[in-house]
């Protein structure tokens, strides 16, 4: 298999190397408050089975990934919820379950990987809980100096998560987009990789891992899959991952894919709605997806609309119910985010075929912010001095 990078706004192709992130033509044009211009695409030539290994589609050799077990996540089959829907071909990708229970650890796998392949050893990120923390386990594996930038309101959880992996942790006065802005300042200063999302190409394309495995795990292709959406990194490498795929003759066409986002972090809506981007204050219990500007914007934007995707948005009151009931009806403890996409479902479902084949992503643990998970429960009150008192 042969890759290359090409640039997703101005088409122009470069060889893949460490020290380009960004289209050189197109980054020029970058304006303050706006998504990354020159989001650079790794392309694929070659050809695969149904039966490929996922290494073979990524563009670092197997040899230099860290021996950490990335991926290979269950496709649950709830039977409650298809009971409940009467949605019989419905599943979820129960990506909780990686090493530092994130979706984020398909990124941080592949960049940990070129990082190691191109001899560097530090990498430094913005992230809202979960890239961080994610990139500082994956990176303690690989034996490889992680540098982390998060707002100050990220989740106690994460923050922990990363400090145990060893990274060097700083919490920013303000948001995620200005711990976006701070981590591409100390890169310039300091040197070593940057993994942030969008920016680093190879985030996209780990990313894309999500849909090879779900078109090995299930029966048939996916006609609808349900992602949560915030930077627009992960939509669109669930988008990308389906685009190889079909380029590779294995599937006929790419799924309908629904990006589903927080109503009060809804940029990405927004900007379909009205043609551009705007930086609005956001504010969601999904913090994961919690973003003013999208970083992956322009490029996520174009996916969907090239793939006849789809953009909806649902309240924080609706993701919190529908943790619950993924919890309570099939035992899958899902964080905000990852609920999200489930939301999402739920309000939708009746615009679909009941035999369709479903596919919701949950992207993360619900262990990483309990906070929120409380808002959807009813905590125990005093503690009681016998069975009596509950008879």
């Amino acid at each position: 298999m042969k890759f290359k990078y090409k640039c997703t706004q101005c088409k122009t192709e470069y060889d893949i190397a460490a020290d380009l992130m960004v289209c050189p033509k197109c980054t020029q044009k970058q304006k303050a408050d706006e998504p990354v211009r020159g989001i650079l695409e790794v392309t694929l030539e070659g050809t695969a089975n149904s039966d490929f290994s996922v290494f073979d589609l990524l563009p670092v050799d197997e040899e230099f990934f860290p021996p950490i077990p990335v991926g290979n996540t269950p496709l649950w089959q709830p039977s409650n919820i298809r009971k409940q829907t009467g949605f019989i071909n419905l599943f979820i990708k129960d990506d909780g379950v990686n090493p530092t229970f994130s979706f984020k650890d398909r990124a941080s796998y592949l960049v940990s990987a070129f990082a190691k392949q191109h001899g560097i050893n530090e990498i430094v990120l913005a992230s809202t809980g979960n890239a961080g923390s994610s990139m500082a386990g994956i990176g303690a594996a690989a034996g490889q100096d992680i540098t982390i930038f998060l707002p100050e309101t990220a989740p106690e959880a994460k923050i922990v998560q990363s400090l145990q992996y060893g990274a060097q942790v700083y919490k920013v006065k303000g948001n995620y987009d200005l711990a976006y802005d701070f981590s591409l300042e100390y890169s310039a200063i300091k040197g070593g990789m940057n993994r942030n999302t969008a920016y680093n190409p190879m985030t996209i394309e780990g990313k894309k891992t999500v849909s090879l495995e779900i078109f090995q795990q299930m029966p048939a292709a996916p006609d609808y899959v349900f992602v949560s959406t915030g930077d627009g990194c992960i939509v669109a490498g669930v988008i990308k991952g389906f685009k190889d795929l079909m380029k590779l003759g294995l599937i006929k066409k790419v799924p309908v894919v629904y990006s589903v986002q927080a109503e009060n972090s809804d940029a990405l809506y927004r900007a379909n709605q009205s043609g551009s981007f705007e930086n609005i204050p956001t504010s969601t219990v999904a913090d994961s997806i919690c973003v003013d500007v999208p970083r992956n914007g322009y490029h996520a934007l174009k996916l969907l609309n090239d793939f006849g995707g789809k953009i909806i948005k649902v309240s924080d009151e609706s993701i919190i119910e529908a943790q619950h009931n993924l919890a309570s009806s099939c035992g899958l403890f899902s964080e905000p985010a990852g609920a999200t996409a489930f939301a999402g479902f739920m309000a939708v479902k009746g615009d679909l075929e009941a035999d369709a084949n479903v596919v919701v992503i949950s992207t993360g643990n619900g262990l990483k912010d309990v906070a929120s998970a409380l808002k959807g429960v009813t905590a125990p009150g005093n503690s009681i001095k016998s069975v009596q008192e509950i008879l």
